[in-house]
């Protein structure tokens, strides 16, 4: 089901070989997928000894994620025209350069290789690459390609590509039942170094005690609509004031409500700046949340997307349950 075709092999390969330099980005606001995606382009790249820079236009928001935070820049390497000719971009975990974020650099027009796998993606202005969207992580296509490429990962490498994995799949709470190729996988990686109990303990501790406090007034914020089968809750710039932005645990607060019998569907939406929102939005088993998340500026998986649009909350929230409505 996932095995990458000789011909996407070579077209990586020969993307590699056809360049001197490259750039790796992933998507603003980068989560666990996002950045080890990243790392794991870079594992390949040093195997073939080619030099790179791995750019992110950040927040670090995410605890996971903050220990590699140093390793990423959001200024590019000055390159001079005939430099930029021999120079790639990898882009893991979307496919769009408007979804990079603001880098201090020119990132357009640049021989571009996407590796993706969220369902509202595709190849667009002569991009090359590989969107999967039956992938459950980014990070999976990357292993499977280090595999195909290279062969038997090293430690490290494996320990950071099966966090990558859990965190996309809520530590494979969101498989399908059909992922065998995937849990033979992922075996490979705890074969090679990966520790599910460590990974876990990081992923899930440390978090910030203000973020608890949060999560308890976003459960106080939240209403039901259609029947009780959505929930909406939100957070305000008083919120976000009050309680930062260190170590953000939506996941905890998508547990809980999708938790409580008969919610199909969870919103939460965050009021970034005066006149911008984020969004996430995520369902259980029937509800395809990229389908409201598209109307919305978003997109992502069937059961896990975001968005980011300009609007209030207050002017929003009566429009996405009108899209839920539609769907449910």
């Amino acid at each position: 089901m996932f095995e990458l075709s000789q011909e996407i092999i070579d077209e990586l390969k020969s993307f590699i070989e056809n360049h001197d330099f490259f750039f790796i980005a992933g998507h603003k606001e980068p989560d666990g997928d996002c950045i080890t995606s990243c790392l794991g382009i870079a594992a390949i790249l040093d195997y073939f000894g080619k030099p790179y820079q791995l750019l992110s236009a950040g927040p670090f928001k995410r605890n996971e994620v903050i220990r590699w935070q140093d390793k990423f820049s959001d200024t590019m390497e000055f390159q001079d025209e005939s430099e930029r000719k021999k120079s790639g971009l990898f882009i893991a975990d979307c496919s769009e350069i408007v979804r990079i974020g603001d880098i201090d650099g020119d990132l357009k027009n640049l021989d571009t290789f996407v590796i993706d796998h969220h369902k509202t993606s595709g190849l667009t202005d002569g991009m090359k690459g590989h969107v999967d969207s039956n992938a459950p992580a980014c990070a999976f296509l990357i292993q499977l390609f280090y595999e195909k490429l290279i062969g038997d990962l090293p430690a490290e490498l494996a320990k950071t590509l099966f966090f990558g994995i859990c965190t996309d799949t809520g530590f494979f709470r969101f498989l399908t039942e059909n992922s065998s190729e995937v849990f033979a996988a992922v075996s490979r990686l705890v074969a090679s170094g990966a520790d599910p109990r460590t990974t876990y303990r990081e992923i899930n501790s440390g978090k910030p005690y203000s973020t608890r406090k949060l999560l308890g007034i976003l459960l106080g914020k939240a209403e039901r609509y259609l029947d009780g089968r959505l929930v909406v809750t939100w957070e305000s710039l008083e919120d976000t004031k009050k309680w930062g932005l260190e170590g953000r645990d939506s996941d905890s607060l998508y547990q809980l409500m999708l938790s409580a019998k008969g919610v199909e569907a969870v919103v939460f939406l965050r009021q970034d700046t005066e006149t911008t929102c984020t969004g996430g939005f995520r369902s259980q088993d029937k509800i395809d949340v990229s389908l409201v998340a598209s109307k919305f500026g978003g997109g992502g998986h069937k059961n896990a997307s975001g968005m980011s649009c300009n609007g209030r909350v207050e002017t929003l929230i009566p429009q996405i349950v009108k899209e839920f409505a539609r769907i449910m």
